[in-house]
């Protein structure tokens, strides 16, 4: 699956608990060749990893052991080199796998738990900076999804969307800007109203920033009429038909895109300056932990790699070597920093990832705190 399929609700059902051991397959992949052509072996080696971790670990019955390694072989048949992106993650417990190729590397991890490790995901949805655009005129609506490198239609939820009746010659209006009264008409307004109702079903589903691509008349209405437009973070007064194409739209949204995409960056950098001179900012992964477990944290940064296992230790977290870990160690936790992350969400917190080294001076991760 790509990232766009991750909704929230996807994403609350994978990180929900599960029974002992849900396992998972994490690894950088290479887009082309010769690169990809290590990918194959990469993946053949943890899986044999994963097979035996789950023959020296404790609790794992044999049973149990052989039906989850039947999914994760499952899983590994169904791989398709020709889509990869930048990691592999692979999910699998004894009655199910999961396959997502994602737009973000990611190291070479195999994690049994009783949950999937979902902080690949998240990190490839927050980096994505997943947005959706709708592209609108007298004659047609559509729908587009889009991500940092690629801009797809959305063939679902009624779109696209045509009027019932044609308008002379809307093509030509619609490159043109030509005879305006068409925006006028009950049936350009009515159609407009079809449209946004459309738009809000999918936005209430799986909210997303919303870009708005159409000629000035055209982004005037669909405000007049419906709801959508007054929530839109740009609208971009382009206009397109029913042939505009994917590098078409990218190509009018790309100065659109780049100013948001700068206003995010400085927003996050603003809020931890707030949270610093109103002394509700911390920093550390044992203080940042200890803030998210009493949810008081409103939006955590964490470093893209960073990454921890710890014990836990009269509720403080004391940094463990992986290499001094015993299978079916039930103190240890693989990755403190997924389990801090899925914590955030669970109370309504924000995460964003931000570069490698530019936390360095807070301890690779830093929050600002509700209270």
């Amino acid at each position: 699956m790509d990232t766009d399929a991750l909704t929230p609700g996807l994403l609350q059902e994978l990180r929900a608990t599960r029974p002992y051991p849900a396992l998972s397959l994490t690894m950088p992949t290479h887009r082309r060749a010769p690169d990809n052509a290590q990918d194959a072996v990469r993946l053949r080696n943890l899986v044999a990893e994963a097979g035996s971790r789950l023959d020296a670990d404790p609790r794992v019955s044999h049973e149990t052991g052989a039906a989850v390694k039947a999914q994760l072989d499952r899983a590994v048949a169904e791989v398709d080199q020709r889509r990869a992106l930048d990691s592999l993650v692979i999910l699998a417990g004894p009655d199910e796998y999961q396959i997502w190729q994602l737009p973000r590397t990611a190291p070479e991890r195999v994690v049994l738990s009783d949950s999937y490790l979902t902080r690949n995901l998240v990190a490839a949805k927050a980096g994505a900076q997943v947005f959706r655009v709708l592209s609108v005129s007298a004659e047609h609506a559509a729908l587009w999804s889009g991500t940092n490198e690629v801009l797809r239609a959305e063939d679902g939820y009624g779109f696209p969307l045509r009027p019932p009746h044609e308008n002379f010659d809307p093509e030509r209006q619609a490159r043109s800007g030509g005879a305006p009264s068409i925006y006028s008409s009950e049936d350009t307004r009515s159609f407009f109203r079809a449209v946004d109702g459309k738009l809000r079903t999918v936005q209430a589903a799986d909210p997303r920033p919303l870009f708005l691509v159409g000629l000035p008349q055209a982004l005037s209405l669909l405000e007049d009429v419906g709801e959508c437009a007054k929530s839109a973070v740009c609208k971009v007064p382009k206009g397109t038909t029913a042939e505009t194409t994917a590098p078409e739209l990218a190509a009018e949204l790309k100065a659109a895109l780049d100013d948001w995409r700068a206003q995010k960056d400085a927003a996050v950098r603003d809020r931890l300056d707030t949270a610093l001179g109103a002394k509700t900012f911390t920093s550390g992964l044992d203080e940042v932990w200890t803030a998210a477990g009493e949810s008081r944290v409103a939006l955590v940064a964490v470093e893209e790699h960073f990454q921890r296992t710890v014990r836990v230790s009269d509720n403080h977290l004391q940094p463990v070597d992986p290499a001094d870990v015993t299978p079916g160690d039930e103190g240890i936790r693989e990755d403190i920093v997924d389990e801090l992350i899925e914590t955030v969400l669970d109370n309504g917190g924000e995460v964003v990832f931000v570069a490698d080294d530019s936390l360095a001076r807070h301890g690779r991760i830093a929050a600002a705190l509700r209270f």
